[in-house]
């Protein structure tokens, strides 16, 4: 029995067992799905978690059942690609015939001092809980910094912002304009939108240093109650200590295979790998339908093509509280009402396909 061992049960790991289970998976192979915790987890959602205005229950779907998928729930600490293990934290180890690697990124810190040690995070489940602890037991007039106004510290500002009226919400942001990877037309719709509903927008910020309750803008103390960290990501930890090249966060330069270019049988998947997309959960899914076409086309003994089509992405959509949005589908900018009906289909869409 072959075995094919799936690190990590994301977007790209759970659309692998869809494509996979229960007709695609040939007689002599099994999977083993190694995860943290026992179900898949919606991470775009996380923001939401944090801020109080879901609970846990609304960002868990249950992993698929199957006789020939087995799941562990382990730490993992180090894969040894010359063994072909999977080396895990309780000391178990492990073997895999073909493996891969969707375990998501962390958290970058940017060698930022106190930066790690003096904020909270919404890059997983754990931490976003922790993160709803600090932030809905602060008392009345409270401030909190949210570090990055990427797509997370926008949704989580604009969340927090609702759930939380009362408090003195501060986003810092490098740029001259928030989200300076989208249009100037939606820039100024969701600063105006953080206008009206009284949210702080510090822009060219440079975050020195962090200490207990204090932010250092520019060297310049900034007391706060709690600060959230959303300021960047990298690959995680066990990809980035693999041998091979690697981009600037760390992720890992793949073959148009999607594999390893010295590891045929070890692929690396979403946030992991280095793509010409910024880290999405369709980039994941795009890349796992890849992964599965190589992966049955060799049990079948046929060569999988050279490269495959670019993956194309539908667009992205982020939220401003419940009922505004903003987003861009087929690279034409959308907000409002309308932005937010659709995130919040797609999201009843993927949970009830996959619930």
């Amino acid at each position: 029995m072959k075995s094919l061992v799936i690190l990590g049960g994301g977007y790209g790991g759970i659309r692998m067992l869809q494509r996979l289970l229960p007709n695609e998976l040939p007689d002599d192979v099994s999977i083993t799905l190694i995860d943290r915790v026992p179900y898949h987890c919606l991470k775009t959602e996380f923001y939401a978690l944090a801020a109080g205005t879901i609970s846990d229950q609304h960002v868990r779907v249950p992993f698929p059942d199957h006789p020939r998928l087995k799941i562990k729930y382990a730490e993992i600490t180090s894969v040894n690609l010359e063994e072909q293990e999977v080396h895990l934290k309780d000391g178990e180890t492990v073997k895999y015939d073909e493996l891969v690697i969707g375990l998501g990124c962390e958290d970058k810190y940017h060698n930022v001092p106190g930066a790690k040690e003096f904020t909270y995070s919404i890059q997983t489940i754990a931490k976003s809980r922790a993160t709803y602890q600090t932030l809905n037991n602060l008392p009345a007039g409270s401030s909190v910094a949210i570090v990055g106004a990427g797509l997370s510290g926008v949704e989580l500002a604009s969340e927090l912002s609702e759930s939380r009226s009362d408090l003195k919400i501060k986003l810092f942001d490098r740029g001259n304009h928030i989200l300076s990877s989208f249009s100037e037309r939606l820039s100024t719709y969701i600063e105006n939108w953080f206008d009206t509903h009284h949210v702080e927008i510090i822009n060219n910020a440079n975050i020195t240093r962090v200490e207990e309750g204090i932010l250092y803008n520019h060297d310049e103390p900034v007391s706060v109650d709690a600060i959230v960290w959303t300021a960047g990501i990298q690959a995680n930890k066990i990809v980035r200590d693999l041998p091979g090249e690697k981009d600037k966060m760390g992720r890992a330069v793949i073959s148009p295979r999607h594999h390893l270019p010295d590891y045929e049988n070890v692929f690396i998947l979403g946030d992991c790998a280095s793509l010409p997309h910024a880290p999405s959960a369709q980039l994941a899914e795009g890349q796992a339908e890849q992964i599965v076409q190589v992966l049955t086309m060799r049990w079948k003994g046929q060569e999988p093509p050279e490269s495959f089509p670019p993956i194309k992405l539908k667009g992205i959509l982020g939220s401003l509280g419940k009922k505004q949005g903003f987003g861009l589908l087929a690279e034409r900018p959308i907000t409002g009402r309308v932005a937010r009906l659709l995130k919040s289909g797609i999201l009843w869409m993927y949970k009830h396909h996959n619930g």
